[in-house]
């Protein structure tokens, strides 16, 4: 790859994560709102407030999960489960990859896998797989991978079962249900299509390949509303902004589907209520990457804690070893 690609390439995944953290920082005042009430007073900037009175900018555990996933990445200089789940217990006991110092907002799946993490378990056994244990903590961390595997696939390093095992076996650290795991490798599908060419319909080329890849596993019919040419034109009312992956998935795919730039979309991600930092957090990670890091409202950045660090951690990560070499 030659340096004006490299560069281009680096621009997409730094809006990629910055696109992340700040549609979780938007949508934290308002996380577990309901819908009626933010069409009274609907959210229209980053502030700050809400039930935990966080000062604007805050992001919660959607992007401390994300950032020890990225800082493992370029620790290890590969994708390393063990080291994974090592920052993640870091974080819920010491704080770390935190805005303010202080770790909020941890789900129940995820601690259950981190306490399995801290009594030995292996990190590949560490995740819940029953139906009910179906939440998006994997999803909303799965971005730094999705990115990883991007490059590692133009230098033909992974055949698509190889990078699809990566993407699954990294959900199942926390959720080892097949249908967080498909999630997750829509999801991926998704990236990759934008990362290639940034156009809405690289997202519906994605949507048919994830089909197509999917279409004997017993879980994929849970995402065939996802799947239909017609799940653009679902009205708002049929979209349900809650905890549980599919509709997660289902509400950031239809907001990015339904908008012209990146503030549009991630304050419709976060005007539909419900699991609002998480929904615009995934969202804003694909818009990122769809519209770029100049579609990002500039005074947002400037507001987001921890900023300085966080582009630092991008800028390592897309500079490691010069060209993600794996050891």
């Amino acid at each position: 790859m030659n340096k004006a690609n490299q560069s281009e390439l680096a621009a997409r995944y730094h809006a990629a994560i910055l696109g992340h953290i700040i549609g979780d920082a938007v949508g934290v005042p308002v996380e577990f709102y309901i819908r009626e009430k933010l069409k009274k007073s609907p959210v229209t900037d980053m502030l700050g407030g809400g039930n935990r009175r966080l000062p604007a900018g805050t992001w919660s555990d959607d992007s401390s999960m994300l950032l020890c996933t990225l800082q493992s990445i370029v620790d290890r200089e590969k994708i390393d489960y063990t080291d994974m789940m090592s920052k993640f217990l870091r974080w819920a006991q010491e704080d770390y990859m935190t805005p303010h110092g202080k770790t909020f907002g941890m789900g129940q799946i995820v601690l259950k896998a981190i306490l399995n993490f801290s009594k030995g378990i292996e990190a590949s056994d560490c995740g819940s797989g029953g139906e009910r244990d179906n939440g998006n903590g994997s999803l909303m961390r799965i971005l730094p991978i999705a990115l990883y595997i991007n490059f590692k696939s133009m230098q033909s390093c992974y055949t698509l079962d190889e990078k699809l095992s990566i993407i699954h076996q990294s959900s199942a650290i926390t959720h080892s249900h097949q249908r967080s795991q498909i999630a997750c490798g829509i999801y991926y599908f998704i990236v990759q299509e934008l990362l290639t060419k940034q156009s809405v319909s690289s997202i519906l080329i994605a949507l048919k390949r994830a089909r197509d890849y999917y279409k004997d596993y017993e879980e994929a019919k849970y995402f065939a509303r996802i799947f239909s040419t017609d799940f653009r034109k679902t009205q708002e009312e049929d979209i349900e902004s809650s905890g549980y992956v599919v509709h997660t998935l289902e509400s950031a795919l239809w907001c990015l589907l339904n908008s012209t730039d990146y503030k549009d979309c991630v304050l419709k991600a976060v005007n539909l209520g419900g699991d609002a930092d998480t929904i615009a957090a995934i969202a804003g990670g694909l818009a990122g990457i769809l519209y770029g890091e100049e579609s990002i409202p500039r005074k947002w950045i400037q507001k987001l804690e921890r900023i300085d660090r966080i582009q630092e951690m991008c800028i390592e990560f897309t500079e490691m070893e010069g060209d993600f070499n794996e050891k």
